[in-house]
């Protein structure tokens, strides 16, 4: 009855945060403040009241639309929060196992982070340097405890470095731009985490992943050679199985290396 109870509790918290990271998606690409201003519709500037702000329920309730001017609200909203939501009722066992406040703290905030970035970078093609620098913080505390200084050192030199010189290497041959600043500094980011190694293995298979998507759409013509896809997705995704399904990443690498 008590594990149902805080569970249910955490499911709450997750989806009030996921409310609260529709907040930053929106905001953060247009530069404006986050923490002050309240939230208004889009279309006629309303302001939303709390009982019309509550995680996916208000969505259901004024069935989508502005209570005003019946503009159209983004099902995008009730998404990210019910996806948040999932994300906290997932990862509560791995509180209860591992008896650690602070773990789950550390793996819900940097899921949280990945989403925000994964949403801003397919809508905008943008990684915010601040969710970068966040998701930086985060990484260099848990790696300080966890990890030899070498292993973070390095696969922040080798996560910046390598993607960085290939992008050079590639605008002197082709005088063309490459990879974008963001995915390099998400790069050096994911290395504190991940290691020399595991920043490699990160850098190899989101490229594929990247082909394996961006080619078929290609031969479809469904975008051109000279389309700009946003690559962090792929960077994200792979990064997420690392961090949060090691043994199955492990698994996979091993059969295919």
């Amino acid at each position: 009855m008590e594990y149902n109870f805080y569970l249910a509790f955490a499911t709450i918290f997750g989806l009030l945060v996921g409310s609260f990271l529709n907040v930053l998606i929106y905001r953060i690409p247009l530069k404006k403040n986050f923490v002050n201003d309240r939230s208004h519709c889009t279309s006629c500037d309303k302001l939303i009241y709390w009982y019309e702000n509550i995680p996916v329920i208000s969505w259901l309730f004024l069935k989508g639309k502005c209570s005003k001017c019946g503009a159209s609200i983004s099902p995008l909203y009730p998404t990210i929060e019910l996806i948040v939501g999932l994300i906290a009722f997932l990862l509560f066992p791995k509180l209860i196992s591992l008896q650690s406040l602070t773990s789950f703290i550390f793996f819900f905030s940097v899921a949280c982070a990945f989403l925000v970035h994964f949403v801003i970078d397919l809508k905008h093609k943008i990684l915010p340097n601040g969710i970068n620098i966040y998701l930086a913080i985060l990484f260099l505390v848990h790696s300080i405890f966890t990890y030899s200084y070498t292993y973070w050192l390095f696969g922040f030199l080798l996560g910046f470095g390598f993607p960085a010189g290939v992008t050079w290497l590639f605008w002197v041959l082709r005088k063309k731009e490459g990879l974008g600043g963001g995915d390099i500094k998400l790069w050096a980011v994911l290395g504190i985490i991940l290691g020399p190694f595991g920043v490699l293995h990160n850098i190899f298979l989101s490229c594929m992943l990247g082909s394996l998507i961006g080619l078929p759409l290609i031969g479809l013509k469904v975008i051109s050679r000279n389309t700009r896809i946003p690559f962090g997705p792929f960077i994200l995704i792979i990064a997420s199985f690392q961090i949060f399904f090691p043994d199955i990443f492990k698994s996979f690498i091993r059969l295919i290396l």
